[in-house]
Formats: C-alpha cells, structure tokens, sequence
C-alpha cells in the first residue's frame, strides 16, 4: 500500500496509484488538519495530487526526488 494513515498525518511511499485517490480524499474530509509526508513517494498520480490541492494539506515532508517535488511544489502554489 502507498498510503499509511496514521493518527495526524498520511506517509506515502513508492508509487501513490489512480486507486488511492478516493479513500485519500475521504480521509482527508475526516482529518483536515492532517499532515502529509512525501519524503519515501517515488510518484504521485495526478489524481492525488488533486486531492492534496483541493485539501490545501501540509506537506510536511517533500519527495527526495527533486522532479517530483518541484512538480508538486508547482500545483500546489497554484491554490
């Protein structure tokens, strides 16, 4: 699994798919103050990302790779 929910923040790791975009989003309408730690992510589908937008989340922790982060770093400046 890509997505860990633990108690105030969600940990991605690996390749966050298309599928993990509907329980992130129910989640993250359950705990909106969560925090979000992309620093294992490898990928993110955009269909995540989007949640993570429309859900104005904290990144708490940026992906290693720099092409991703900077990606993700761009949408989200966009909200």
């Amino acid at each position: 699994m890509a997505i860990t929910f633990k108690k105030d923040r969600i940990v991605f790791s690996d390749v966050a798919s298309g599928e993990d975009a509907e329980r992130l989003l129910e989640w993250l309408q359950k705990h909106p103050k969560a925090k979000i730690d992309l620093s294992a992510c490898t990928h993110l589908q955009p269909a995540n990302l989007q949640v993570l937008m429309a859900a104005k989340c904290s990144i708490i922790a940026k992906p290693k790779d720099k092409l991703l982060a900077d990606w993700i770093d761009s949408a989200l400046q966009l909200i």
